[in-house]
């Protein structure tokens, strides 16, 4: 018995589905923006598809599905993963020159 249609059903431009597609085409992708290419072609084909279907099919968990159905519903479509919060990682050569190791 099949549930209820995702409330979250985005919509995709004819541009948008020419990146997508070409990103699954591309050889040196990253992993997780093929993924979501992938994802947004087979949404925009059947976008009452249920996000556990959608998952099984694309070989990702549903809650995936969902959070970037959500985020494309809300705020258009992109395949780049938000800022993580926190301090940037920074280097500084300055800093290490204290350090003079171990000697033996």
């Amino acid at each position: 018995m099949p549930g209820p249609q995702p409330f979250y059903q985005p919509t995709f431009s004819v541009a948008e589905l020419r990146q997508a597609a070409a990103m699954v085409l591309r050889r040196q992708a990253p992993h997780t923006h093929v993924q979501r290419a992938r994802l947004a072609l087979v949404l925009a084909v059947e976008p009452a598809l249920s996000s556990p279907e959608a998952g099984r099919r694309l070989g990702v968990h549903e809650n995936t599905v969902r959070l970037w159905r959500k985020r494309w519903a809300m705020e258009g479509f992109s395949m780049a993963d938000r800022p993580r919060p926190g301090r940037p990682r920074t280097f500084s050569p300055s800093a290490d020159r204290g350090y003079q190791g171990h000697r033996l």
